[in-house]
């Protein structure tokens, strides 16, 4: 990293001395140095604490500074040490000279420093510029450094010294490392020295300049978003920085928690923060700091303790702490832990004492409005705090039911009343909270076993939490019926609770989780907008009345067999794993079943589920996985986009008249014979597996794709019927068809966009409806049809069948080998071609002697020709687009032969695989990129001229080392090697094949893989 740095540390009294800070000396400009002065009457020594000047620190992050010894860093050491290291401004006086390197015209820049200098004094800014060099030994070295040496002269040393490259260090015994001041002036002379000693103009830098005329305001403003570590770091900038860090603003909250402060600092900072508003203190010494707090701070509004004791004199002293408004004490003991503890204040208005160790407790607090006692440990609570709105004392396990009911009722006003875990409450302590608190809206009497309810009566209630109370049965609905403004209820793991029957007009939340004995719940909730309903397996019947619910989740209620609705707004219903649901669940969703905007409706596995018809205008979304019992499905959903059937295993008949579908698998329904389908969007359509489906009735216009793979059954009459009604269909599949026929056939010329034709495994003989009535088709499989005859294909390559077919592929087929080179002979605009496992495929020969295929005894030749630009086919040889040719695991190949003069120039892939007899193979094409060889395990020569193969694979060929090498040398660009499981190649060869083709990258070997 290269910069120019430059520093002008002034202050106003220096303005008028700025004629004598440049002193330039003769002998200096004979050795080619600059020497530059800076005042001689700012000393390192001077301590003077003024606010005229700019102090500027650098702390270089790449050696340790000061910051981060003897403590582990700026993040853990004391704030106030972060600030008070702020060097005073006068300390920087020692950098009172500076030369530059040889080879500079000490005038000309000394003239042009002085008039930058006055110039940036009267603007007051540091300038930046983006050419100086750092070392990570010596931090500061100049970029001209190589063609000369840099010098610092002291006025105290009264000399010059030089430094070769070495730091300087302040003997100011501040610890910071030496950086570089280099200034560089004039408007008209900027230049600077570079390494072989030329002037090179600078004035460009000017542009890199960043200026930091930031105002008192503007710091304060970009100072109020850093937290206090960094506004100490801020703070050792410059006195400005300094000045605008400490401002009492930014400390109005001091927190010293974890802090290991000592009582001295902890003095200081209260007297610097004098207003100071919150403060937060634990750890050992915590009595100690906050009496020098709650006497020192007047301010004090918000006191934070934790971790520690606190005697006595402390709740003494807090009435003198007149501005206190929120007081909280964590895991603290009060006291001597036994004795009885007074909080007495006349504007405290929140108190909080959790996990406090205490045995009594007195509070008198006028304005006191919230209070938590929680988790504290104490046996006795008197309260006197009249405006009191929200009592915390859950899980105080030592207070007795009396003192519970004393401070609850001492406190009129109360609002929120949190008693959770408290075991010794009784009905009576509810009973008389409920006389004395009218205005109780919020109870939680989580896990309090000794409460039922009978005959309390809170009307005011909003929030009631019942979880684990196992005195709370049927009859305590009665109470709860009372609140009629109730807008939450928790019933949770109540074990005794069977039946719930309310009628609340304002419940918006209910839940009933775990409940093992509950059954019934009959619930008018006009407002109800959430319900929780899990793991109640004795849960037989829910009635529901509300017209805000809009989602309703009943998962795994194994007992649910009746389900009545009433909810005007329900979207969403979940009843997943209900196993015990009939088919009268279809009612519930269906139009006028009470869930006229139902949109999702989810049913899986439910397995007593047997035959399901919906008839629903809202209904979007429909998931019935895993019902395997259900034979018969019946929509009339319009708006039906989604629908899930998987693990539908049994279904036998289909219906979806209408329905909004765009797409429908139903290649999971192996028993499906009756199938009608009415949907205007659907485009795709997979029967796949229907191996029983004898009647489809297709009302598709916009179908694009029909799969039919093994739909056995499946007739001519279906097949012409389904292409007069989807006349868009552009991707068919008809592969193990075996009753589609010439009728079939012939009705492919309803279908004017088809381009992809499937009929791989059929029994089909002719193929002439296919030729007359598909002349747009682009790709043919005919896979293992068996029954094709040699001339089946023949107005392929005689009459010009098909002229936009680009593959075909003819797999398993018995074509014989004249007929498959007639094909490939003439139809020149194939691209792929497939012809695995062709029992009639006999040696390839690929040779051309002036476009004539040669006669060669005893082999059989398959000519694929192409042209090449270094030799000129007579022009009734076409170009040959084949792009691909798969010929795996055809046993009668025993040679392949691809010379350069068959001009195969668009040939990229070649798949010769699994070809047990394949014994030769000489191949020159200029493009071929992917070769496999594979399993070719009687492969002996292999010759390959390919300039552009990038991977080759070899894999268990009995191919030996030097045929691999000799074949991979003229494959300049191969990156990959398979020569796994090859008995005659060794791992010691792969340093061989890496010499004979320099751009392998990859060469995989049975030993390892490099």
């Amino acid at each position: 990293m290269k910069l120019w740095w430059r520093f002008l540390c002034f202050n106003l009294q220096e303005e008028e001395e700025q004629e004598e800070v440049v002193v330039v000396r003769e002998e200096e400009r004979e050795r080619g140095n600059l020497l530059l002065l800076l005042p001689e009457t700012t000393t390192m020594n001077n301590n003077n604490d003024d606010n005229n000047g700019i102090d500027i620190d650098i702390d270089i992050p790449s050696a340790a500074s000061d910051d981060d010894d003897a403590g582990g860093g700026g993040e853990e050491r004391w704030l106030l040490d972060e600030i008070d290291r702020v060097p005073p401004v006068d300390e920087f006086g020692g950098w009172e000279r500076m030369l530059f390197s040889q080879g500079e015209s000490s005038s000309a820049v000394a003239a042009a420093s002085a008039d930058e200098e006055s110039h940036d004094l009267s603007h007051k800014r540091a300038k930046f510029y983006a050419d100086f060099e750092f070392d990570e030994s010596h931090f500061a070295t100049p970029a001209s450094s190589s063609g000369g040496k840099c010098a610092y002269v002291s006025s105290e040393s009264g000399g010059h010294d030089y430094f070769q490259g070495s730091p300087l260090r302040l003997n100011s015994g501040m610890g910071y490392d030496a950086f570089t001041l280099m200034c560089i002036g004039g408007e008209e002379g900027n230049f600077v020295q570079d390494g072989e000693g030329n002037d090179s103009d600078i004035s460009n830098l000017e542009d890199l300049e960043v200026r930091m005329d930031l105002t008192d305001d503007l710091l304060h403003m970009v100072f109020s978003f850093l937290d206090h570590p960094n506004l100490c770091k801020a703070a050792r900038v410059c006195k400005q920085w300094r000045a605008a860090s400490a401002h009492e603003d930014f400390w109005k909250s001091l927190n010293f928690e974890d802090r290991n402060i000592s009582v001295e600092q902890f003095e200081d900072m209260c007297r610097r923060y004098p207003n100071a508003t919150a403060m937060s203190i634990s750890g050992p010494s915590i009595h100690l700091l906050v009496m020098k707090a709650i006497t020192s701070l007047r301010n004090l509004e918000v006191l934070t303790l934790g971790r520690g004791q606190i005697a006595d004199s402390f709740f003494l002293a807090l009435p003198d702490c007149s501005m206190l408004r929120s007081l909280n004490i964590n895991d603290a003991t009060l006291g001597n832990g036994i004795q009885e503890i007074s909080v007495v204040h006349e504007r405290l208005c929140q108190l909080q004492l959790t996990k406090c160790r205490v045995m009594r407790i007195a509070v008198r607090c006028p304005l006191l409005e919230t209070m938590s006692l929680k988790r504290s440990n104490m046996a006795q609570v008197v309260l006197n705090c009249p405006l009191l709105h929200e009592l915390d004392i859950g899980s105080c396990h030592k207070l007795p039911d009396a003192a519970i009911r004393a401070a609850a009722t001492s406190c009129p006003q109360l609002v929120s009343l949190d008693m959770s875990n408290c075991s010794c409450v009784s009905d009576e302590t509810l009973r008389e909270i409920a006389q004395n608190c009218a205005n109780l809206s919020v109870l939680d009497a989580s896990y309090c076993p000794n409460i039922s309810l009978e005959n309390v009566r809170l009307p005011m209630l909003t929030v009631l939490k019942l979880h684990s109370c196992e005195g709370i049965t049927s009859a305590s609905m009665a109470a709860i019926a009372h609140s009629s403004m109730l807008e939450v209820l928790e019933l949770d793991n109540c074990s005794l609770l069977t039946s719930v029957s309310l009628d609340l007009q304002r419940l918006t939340n209910i839940r009933l989780v775990h409940c093992r004995k509950f059954a019934d719940l009959n619930l008018r909730a006009i407002m109800l907008t959430s319900i929780l309903v899990s793991n109640c397996p004795a849960l037989h019947r829910i009635n529901i009345t509300s017209n805000s619910l809009q989602k309703l989740a009943l998962q795994k209620q194994d007992s649910l067999t009746v389900l009545a609705l009433q909810c005007q707004s329900l979207q969403e219903v979940d009843l997943s794993e209900c196993e015990s649901l009939t088919n009268s669940i279809c009612e519930v969703f269906s139009d006028g079943g009470g869930c006229p905007m139902l949109k999702s409706l989810v049913l899986d596995n439910c397995e007593s589920l047997t035959s399901v018809r919906f008839v629903s205008t809202s209904l979007v979304s429909l998931s019935l996985g895993g019902c395997r019992a259900i034979t018969t499905l019946e929509l009339t959903c319009p708006n039906l986009e989604k629908v899930i059937l998987d693990g539908c295993d049994h279904l036998e008949k289909a219906s979806f008249c209408p329905v909004g579908l765009r797409s429908l698998n139903l290649g999971i329904c192996p028993k499906l014979n009756v199938l009608s389908i009415e949907a205007l969007y659907m485009v795709s359509l997979e029967l796949k597996g229907c191996g029983v489906l004898s009647e489809a009735s297709l009302n598709c216009p916009s179908l694009t794709s029909l799969d039919a793979s093994f739909c056995s059954q499946l007739t001519d009459d279906c097949l012409s019927a389904t292409t007069a009604s989807c006349k868009l269909i552009e991707s068919l599949i008809l592969m193990s068809c075996p009753s589609i026929g010439l009728d079939g056939l012939c009705s492919l010329r309803w279908l004017p966009n088809l381009t992809l034709l499937d009929l791989s495994y059929t029994f089909l003989v002719n193929l002439q409806p296919v030729f007359e009535s598909c002349p747009q088709l682009k790709v043919l499989k005919l896979q293992a049809c068996k029954y094709l005859t040699d001339s089946s294909l023949e107005p392929l390559y005689n009459g010009g069948a098909l002229p936009a077919l680009e593959e075909l592929d003819l797999s398993y087929g018995t074509l014989c080998q004249s007929a498959i080179e007639e094909l490939l002979s003439c139809c020149t605009h194939l691209t792929r071609v497939s012809l695995n496992g062709c029992v009639n495929m006999h040696d390839l020969n690929w040779g051309y002697s002036r476009g004539k295929i040669p006669e060669l005894p005893g082999i059989n030749i398959l000519s694929i020709a192409s042209s090449h630009n270094n030799f000129h086919e007579p022009s009734e040889q076409p170009t040959r687009l084949l792009q691909n040719l798969n010929c795996v695991g055809c046993p009668n190949i025993r040679k392949v032969f691809i010379p350069s003069t068959a001009h195969c120039s668009n040939l990229l892939f070649l798949n010769l695989s699994l070809s047990a007899n394949l014994k030769e193979v000489d191949v020159a094409c200029l493009n071929l990129c992917w070769l496999n060889l594979s399993n070719c395990s009687s492969l002996e020569v292999l010759k390959l001229e390919c300039p552009r193969l990038t991977s080759l694979f070899l894999q268990s060929c009995n191919t030996d080392e030097e045929t691999v090498e000799a074949a991979i040398s003229k494959c300049t660009m191969l990156e990959t090697l398979d020569v796994r499981c090859c008995p005659k190649i060794s791992s010691m060869s792969m340093g061989r094949f890496r010499a004979a083709c320099c751009s392998l990258k990859r060469i995989f070997s049975s030993l390892s893989t490099s």
